[in-house]
């Protein structure tokens, strides 16, 4: 049977830390991301 009753606490998802949202909202951390991101999709595109 399943633990979880509706509305309680252990019913919703959690809830991401103050670091979690800055490090979401922040322009600088987004671009580094799509660099690496976009070099490994590359890397990968080349070897096949």
């Amino acid at each position: 049977m399943d633990a979880r009753t509706p509305f309680g606490q252990s019913y919703y998802p959690p809830i991401p830390t103050p670091f979690t949202k800055r490090m979401r909202t922040n322009l600088l951390w987004q671009l580094l991301r799509f660099v690496v991101i976009n070099v490994k999709i590359l890397r990968m595109v080349r070897k096949h």
